[in-house]
């Protein structure tokens, strides 16, 4: 292939796929440097920050600048008034003068020409990665294998689990967690994401020497927006490598009540914190039918109640969804699972891209091709 000096790649990346990276791949060892054009439509439902973000953290090489820009011009081919219009959006991107334009697309011939580019096409057929935007969007689940690590981080599922002390969280985490991996393909890769203040409190316990007991140790009111934030830089590094439902034993917003219980009062720093999380599904395990255990770890049974209060409260007046959880080990698995698989079945609800509109007064792209493919 030749040696460009500027490759452009454009699309919606909407989501990014496989495909999409095996054609900026494909281009940026053909060019000294390669330019991936972001483009996205005010209609559709994943910002075009976040898209770029996902694409640099795809393709941090030096040769390749990833750059955004909104297109809200109607999508028809053949006009040349819309097709001027997207190409002055492009070259507004885009300024300096490009070379080769790379797509895997039928209009890439006609956008070549326009650029004033070499037009080089990669994998028509997408025979390399049998994946597009469209399926994605359709159906995430069963393109998930087609999908980058930041990609599957912002898709994942995300379902905690918070309670009181001895209520089970722990347990049911991981049983959620084994249940789904048990079914095998890309549920095997379900993640779960241990509780972090309980490895803090354990170093702070062993940094006070042998023989020291739980009620020696005490916090600060600093130390929570640390555990929230680790809790949540945790979460979202399980998230991007695993399947669809990440399974967390607790989170950032469950921190704020810890630190009411421990401090008093509520912290506007983890609540800060609790803020920034995408979440999904809150399972509240109830401290009814689970008797107290003390691990050495463990304090104030008495404030169990309390506690689950708390939480059912808080989850109520922030609008998180969140179901609560009685019965037995099994009966609250089992009705997790339900509340779980029903959060899956409601799908991901992405909005579809501006749609193709074709005027019959105009000449046609060299090819027949649609910029609503551009995804």
């Amino acid at each position: 292939m030749s040696r460009y000096r500027h490759g452009l790649v454009l699309g919606k990346f909407y989501p990014p796929h496989a495909g999409h990276h095996h054609l900026v791949r494909t281009a940026a060892a053909a060019c000294e440097r390669l330019t991936v054009l972001v483009c996205a439509s005010s209609v559709e439902s994943v910002p075009l920050a976040d898209r770029v973000a996902w694409m640099r953290a795809e393709h941090p090489e030096a040769e390749v600048e990833v750059v955004g820009a909104v297109d809200d011009v109607p999508v028809d081919l053949t006009d040349p008034e819309v097709w001027e219009a997207h190409i002055a959006i492009f070259r507004a991107a885009v300024p300096d003068p490009v070379d080769a334009v790379f797509s895997s697309e039928a209009y890439g011939e006609e956008l070549g020409r326009r650029m004033g580019a070499a037009a080089v096409c990669v994998d028509p057929d997408r025979t390399a990665f049998p994946v597009s935007g469209t399926a994605v969007r359709k159906d995430p689940v069963g393109c998930w294998p087609y999908l980058a690590p930041a990609v599957r981080g912002a898709l994942a599922r995300r379902v905690v689990v918070l309670g009181a002390e001895s209520t089970g969280t722990t347990t049911l985490a991981r049983a959620l967690t084994e249940h789904y991996r048990q079914r095998g393909g890309i549920w095997a890769q379900t993640q779960c994401v241990a509780e972090y203040g309980r490895e803090f409190s354990e170093r702070k316990l062993a940094a006070l020497g042998p023989g020291a007991h739980w009620s020696q140790v005490s916090f600060a009111s600093e130390e929570f927006p640390v555990i929230a934030a680790e809790q949540q830089t945790r979460e979202d590094r399980a998230a991007q490598k695993g399947s669809p439902v990440l399974f967390c034993d607790t989170d950032a917003f469950a921190t704020t009540v810890w630190h009411e219980r421990y401090l008093g009062a509520a912290s506007p720093a983890v609540a800060q914190i609790a803020a920034r999380g995408l979440r999904h599904l809150w399972l509240l395990t109830d401290h009814r039918d689970v008797p107290f255990e003390d691990d050495g770890l463990r304090d104030g049974e008495e404030l169990r109640p309390w506690m689950t209060d708390r939480f059912a409260a808080e989850l109520t007046r922030t609008g998180r969804r969140f179901l609560t959880l009685h019965g037995s080990p099994h009966e609250r698995l089992a009705k997790a699972v339900t509340a779980v698989d029903e959060l899956l079945e409601e799908g991901w609800n992405l909005a579809d891209p501006l749609p193709e509109r074709r005027t019959r007064t105009t000449v046609a792209p060299s090819r027949p091709g649609s910029l609503a493919r551009i995804n």
